[in-house]
C-alpha cells in the first residue's frame, strides 16, 4: 500500500508542511523512521530524534514547535497520538476488507449461513446452525460451535474456540486462543468428600465492539448468560467465571480472575492480577489497582482501590508509611520500653 502525504493530511484532518505529493508506504517508529516511513511525535521525551529520523513524514501536534532543524515533512493535527491511532484503525480497516474467501481444508456446516465479504482460514471450523454476519474474519484453526452467532464485522484469530451458543456482536475480537463458553466451575461436594460436576446449560454473550485478549477464558453461565457489555477491552490471560457481567466500556488487565455471578460496572479500570470474589457488585468507574483483592461489593462510584485486602488508595499509602517502618517502631519501644 502506498499513501500520499496529501491523502493522510486529508484522512487526519490535517495539513502537511512540505511537498504532500511524497508517498509513504509504512509505519515506522521515529527513532526507527526510514525513507518510505511515517511517523509521530506526541511524547517530549522522542522529541530529539525528530531532528535525526529519516522517516518521510512525522505526525505531530498542531502547537508543536520545533527547536532544531528537520529534514521531514510534518503533517499537523489536532492530536498527534489520537491522529497516528486512526491512521493505524484505517490501516487495519484495509488490510481486514482485503482478507475475504476460504482456505481449504475448512469445515462449515450446510445449516450454518455467513454474510457476504467473509474469510474462512485453513482449517477453521463452523458447527450447525451458526448464523455469521458480513465481513467476518475467521483465521485458521478457529473453532465455532454450534448455535453460535456471531455480528458483522467480527474477526476470530486463529485458534480461538467459540463454543455452542455463544452469541457474539458486531466488531469483536476474539485473539488467538481465547476460549469463549466453556463450562463453568461449578462441583457441588458430596457426603463422600467427592466433587459432582453440576451442568452449566447457559452461554456467553459479548456485545458490540468488545476485545478479548489472547488466552482469555470467558466461561459459560450456569443457567442465563455470562455477559461482556458493549466496549469493553478484555487483555491476555484473563478469567471470566460463570454469570459474570461486565459493564460497558470497562477494561480489565492481564491476569485478573473474576468469580462467579460478580456484576462490574461501566468504566471501570481493572489492573493485571486483581482477584475479585463471587456473588458481589462493583460500582460504574471504579479503578481496583494491580495485585488488589476485592472481597466485597463496592458500592462507591469512582473509587480507587488498593491493596490486599483492597481499602481507598489514599488509606492505603498512608498506612504503607507506617507498614514499612513498623521495624524501626518496635526498635524505639523496646529502648523506650529498657528505659523506663
Amino acid at each position: 500500500m502506498e499513501f500520499t502525504l496529501g491523502q493522510i493530511a486529508a484522512l487526519l484532518g490535517g495539513k502537511a508542511e512540505g511537498d504532500e505529493n511524497q508517498k509513504v508506504n509504512r509505519l515506522d517508529k521515529i527513532q526507527e523512521g526510514g525513507p518510505g516511513g511515517i511517523s509521530f511525535l506526541a511524547n517530549e521525551k522522542y522529541e530529539p530524534f525528530l531532528y535525526e529520523t529519516d522517516s518521510t513524514a512525522v505526525i505531530v501536534s498542531e502547537d508543536f514547535k520545533p527547536i532544531k532543524p528537520f529534514k521531514t515533512t510534518l503533517i499537523r493535527v489536532k492530536d498527534a497520538y489520537l491522529g497516528f491511532t486512526m491512521l493505524l484503525e484505517a490501516y487495519a480497516q484495509f488490510t481486514k476488507a482485503s482478507l475475504v474467501g476460504v482456505e481449504e481444508p475448512s469445515f462449515f456446516h450446510s445449516s450454518s449461513t455467513i454474510g457476504e465479504n467473509h474469510y474462512r482460514g485453513a482449517f477453521s471450523y463452523v458447527g450447525k446452525n451458526c448464523q455469521i454476519g458480513k465481513n467476518v474474519k475467521i483465521h485458521p484453526q478457529a473453532y465455532i460451535g454450534n448455535g453460535v452467532k456471531i455480528g458483522d464485522g467480527t474477526i476470530v484469530h486463529p485458534g480461538a474456540r467459540i463454543c455452542s451458543d455463544t452469541q457474539i456482536g458486531n466488531n469483536c475480537e476474539i485473539f488467538p486462543g481465547a476460549v469463549i463458553g466453556a463450562d463453568g466451575f461449578g462441583f457441588a461436594p458430596q457426603p463422600d468428600g467427592t466433587y459432582k460436576a453440576i451442568p452449566q446449560i447457559g452461554n456467553v454473550i459479548l456485545e458490540d465492539n468488545v476485545s478479548i485478549g489472547s488466552n482469555t477464558t470467558v466461561d459459560c453461565a450456569t443457567m442465563g448468560s455470562t455477559v461482556i457489555k458493549k466496549g469493553a477491552k478484555i487483555d491476555n490471560q484473563v478469567q471470566i467465571a460463570h454469570n459474570v457481567v461486565i459493564g460497558e466500556n470497562t477494561v480489565i488487565a492481564a491476569q485478573t480472575g473474576i468469580s462467579g455471578s460478580t456484576e462490574i460496572g461501566k468504566n471501570c479500570v481493572i489492573a493485571g492480577k486483581a482477584g475479585i470474589v463471587g456473588h458481589i457488585k462493583i460500582a460504574d468507574h471504579t479503578t481496583i489497582g494491580a495485585n488488589t483483592g476485592i472481597s466485597k461489593s463496592i458500592k462507591k462510584s469512582g473509587q480507587t482501590l488498593f491493596g490486599y485486602m483492597s481499602m481507598d488508595v489514599k488509606d492505603f499509602l498512608r498506612s504503607y508509611t507506617l507498614f514499612k517502618n513498623l521495624d524501626d517502631l518496635e526498635k524505639r519501644i523496646k529502648e523506650l520500653e529498657k528505659k523506663g
